[in-house]
């Protein structure tokens, strides 16, 4: 882009101090007078063309990493290229404009000649999506700072941000419920038998081991071996809009970046997209989808791949999802998370979660 100048404080001072000594000068005809003039107006305009000379040639590389997710502060590499074959550029500095995902600035106080220069940053985008272009100002006022002289570089480059899977309000009750939920049903999911030990709270009467428990006078259950082709199905419901469907995007992300460090087989469905977790990909193929997923009208959600499989529903309006055989109506391996009930307050995050299984939220 084109090269800007703006005018500082000093270079204001100095331009009018011009002015002064040149009504002087030509009031009183005094040779002295015009001799400043001159090395004035010489410095303003060696001034001007130094500060371009800084300017020119240079390149400029940004490098990100492979996998960003919005929120999270991650590290990328700036490289700075003089291509001047003999002039160094001096006093250079380098900021991000605005949602360029580098937002501070880089400070150089001096380039050689055919150098390269590497500085690793930090970046932060806000929001998921596709960034197409990062623009940058590389500006310098040297050598006396009367004017600072800027230039606008776009480096059009794709960059994906994931949504977030930082832990927002009333995420991380959310997991610890639904981990809960998922464990409490994975038990006994085979006739091998695994162990007793003792009864933890919500858990089923049926696997109570009362022989055991009458021998230590504390309630025992039996627990049995995993199957371990059991499969964890999370529905996105994408008929949603707004904020709401932001946050059913972002939650889903959650979800699914947690599920996956268990090691789990997932399945990820929308109304339009589906992906098996190892055999699609790994989780970054879903988080891939996630950035740029938008609001669908209309369409109906295809059926769970396995009725067996535990179903993790997102949708503001479950009811909708049950005749495609999503279990949203009090069935045990059904859990319902209402994205426009996941709400700030801790009191309201416990009762939201308290409440998800079975379609209650």
């Amino acid at each position: 882009m084109g090269m800007r100048q703006q005018i500082t404080r000093s270079g204001l001072l100095f331009t009018a101090s011009i002015l002064v000594i040149a009504i002087a000068a030509f009031a009183s005809g005094n040779n002295l007078l015009f001799l400043i003039l001159a090395a004035m107006l010489a410095t303003l305009l060696v001034s001007g063309f130094i500060s371009r000379l800084s300017l020119a040639g240079l390149e400029l590389e940004f490098l990100h990493p492979e996998h960003i997710s919005a929120q999270r502060k991650v590290s990328g590499r700036v490289v700075v290229y003089n291509e001047k074959l003999w002039i160094p550029s001096f006093s250079i500095l380098l900021s991000g404009a605005q949602g360029s995902g580098f937002e501070s600035s880089l400070y150089f106080p001096s380039i050689p000649a055919r150098a390269r220069l590497e500085e690793t940053v930090e970046l932060y985008f806000a929001r998921r999506g596709r960034y197409r272009e990062n623009t940058f100002c590389v500006s310098t006022r040297f050598p006396f700072g009367f004017s600072e002289r800027r230039i606008l570089i776009a480096l059009r480059r794709d960059v994906l941000v994931y949504p977030s899977v930082e832990p927002q309000a009333g995420f991380e009750q959310l997991l610890l419920t639904l981990t809960g939920e998922i464990d409490s049903h994975l038990q006994g999911r085979s006739g091998d038998f695994y162990r007793i030990r003792p009864y933890e709270a919500f858990e089923s009467a049926r696997h109570v081991d009362w022989k055991a428990t009458a021998h230590t006078g504390e309630l025992q259950v039996r627990e049995y071996a995993r199957e371990q082709d059991h499969t964890i199905a999370l529905l996105l419901d994408l008929e949603q809009k707004g904020e709401i469907f932001e946050r059913a995007v972002d939650c889903s992300a959650y979800l699914a970046w947690n599920l996956a460090q268990r090691n789990v087989r997932l399945t990820f469905t929308t109304q339009e997209y589906t992906a098996r977790l190892p055999e699609d990909g790994d989780v970054y193929t879903i988080l891939k989808y996630l950035a740029l997923v938008s609001p669908v009208r209309g369409k109906t959600a295809p059926p769970p791949d396995d009725q067996r499989s535990y179903q993790v529903i997102i949708s503001s309006d479950p009811g909708r999802l049950s005749d495609a055989g999503w279990a949203t109506k009090g069935e045990s391996n059904g859990f319902v998370v209402r994205p426009d009930r996941l709400v700030a307050s801790p009191a309201s995050a416990d009762s939201a979660a308290a409440g998800v299984r079975s379609g209650r939220a």
